[in-house]
């Protein structure tokens, strides 16, 4: 169609790794590698132009990318998530140019502006100024365009007493900042960003994510990769999950987001339980289960939480305190001792914990939360603190009897009791 601007088919990358090279302890073997040694560097050399599409082929190649399609159009802002190493920052650089794909094309209509690492496209000699007009010409502007933002991308970079010294001698967060605003202010038709964002500080990042939304608005496209789901959410329309070089889900940012987020947190929680119960050995206390459960009562649902365990010696004063947040790590209630009273006093031998919150979709919105546990003894001291204990899937229901129910991802944490009126005047 017209309106895309890229259009990628079938992409692939792959590369070869490094891998120890064996190592001898008699003085045999030390002979041996020597005399095999100009024939196996004679092959080593060979295979640094061959490679095999065979799976169970050498072990020094793999795939970063592998089979990635994807067409976006002008004016869309798209997100790329995934784990370290699923590929993500590899496809940002064949769309910039930087390297080549192994296989697969990517046509890309109009002109790009990158930011994929600390200080992208500088040169570190020069000075900000100097940098400043040296990208905006790699870009195809003209010294009269570059003129007229430069006082803009001054100010937003807030480098202006350091604009005159080579580049070479800022911090990261200054150099991140410059390349930013030059990247942004030089009206690229296609932005990317990499996690590299994540240098600035919390108030820049915030002016960042409102330049990229002005820049979407103006009706030029971008692709953002970052590890903060809320930053996505915030800024994305469509989401592509890359996982082991491939697109494991796409759509809209909420629906991949969620699912990217409940698998990434579930695999962690199982990996916990799975390497063993949690236990302070030195105080001798265990926790051998923690289960929690969504229970229908009379049209609203409760929030039963079950803890149990062990203490091999006895434990005087110790407390409870749960803590449920959003995957995000934003905290939404701490249930804790001189609130739901949940001290537990000279504890010893095998014990239950039972937390019940009644009527917790009046409360909260459906969606996943976090459930974190802390056991601490009353004058001081934690004694265990256990951050990813379970995943709690808050059921959306139809709060306000309108036929619709209220998820926390579009309607917010908390459904108010809010009525409404209106009148002709």
């Amino acid at each position: 169609m017209s309106d895309t601007v890229i259009n990628a088919e079938k992409l692939a990358k792959r590369y070869r790794i490094g891998l120890k090279e064996e190592m001898n302890d008699t003085m045999v073997g030390a002979i041996g590698h020597f005399l095999r040694s100009p024939l196996e560097r004679f092959r080593s050399l060979k295979k640094l132009s061959t490679f095999t599409d065979d799976p169970n082929g050498p072990d020094d190649i793999i795939w970063a990318l592998k089979d990635v399609s994807f067409s976006i159009k002008q004016g869309e802002v798209v997100g790329f998530i995934g784990s370290n190493g699923a590929g993500k920052s590899t496809l940002l650089k064949i769309l910039a140019g930087i390297t080549e794909p192994t296989e697969g094309r990517a046509v890309i209509k109009g002109r790009i502006a990158s930011l994929l690492e600390v200080g992208t496209g500088f040169h570190p000699e020069l000075t900000g100024r100097e940098n400043i007009y040296l990208n905006g010409t790699i870009l195809g502007m003209k010294k009269a365009e570059i003129d007229q933002m430069f006082d803009q991308i001054v100010d937003f970079a807030e480098v202006e007493k350091f604009i005159e010294t080579p580049v070479k001698r800022y911090s990261s967060g200054m150099r991140v900042r410059l390349a930013f605003a030059v990247a942004a202010h030089l009206q690229p038709e296609i932005l990317l960003v990499d996690e590299v964002l994540a240098v600035g500080d919390a108030a820049f990042q915030k002016k960042c994510l409102g330049k990229m939304e002005n820049v979407a608005r103006a009706g030029r496209t971008v692709l953002f990769v970052s590890h903060k789901m809320g930053s996505i959410r915030k800024l994305c329309g469509e989401v592509y999950w890359l996982d082991g070089g491939r697109v494991k889900d796409n759509g809209s940012a909420d629906d991949v987001v969620n699912k990217y987020e409940r698998e990434v947190f579930s695999r962690a929680t199982s990996q916990s339980k799975n390497n063993s119960e949690f236990v302070n050995e030195e105080e001798g206390l265990a926790v051998k289960k923690i289960e929690t459960e969504i229970i229908s009562n009379k049209g609203t649902e409760d929030l039963r939480i079950v803890i149990e365990g062990t203490a091999v010696k006895p434990i005087k004063t110790l407390q409870i305190a749960i803590l449920l947040s959003t995957l995000d790590g934003i905290i939404v209630s701490r249930i804790g001792p001189g609130i739901a009273k949940s001290g537990l006093k000279d504890l010893y031998g095998d014990w239950q914990a039972v937390f019940l919150v009644r009527g917790i979709t009046r409360y909260l919105t459906g969606g996943d939360y976090l459930l974190q546990i802390r056991f601490r003894r009353s004058f001081g001291g934690m004694l265990l603190n256990i951050e990813e204990a379970a995943i709690i899937q808050v059921p959306s229901t139809d709060v306000y009897g309108v036929g619709k129910n209220v998820s926390f991802r579009r309607n917010g944490l908390v459904p108010l009791p809010i009525t409404f009126s209106w009148k002709s005047l």
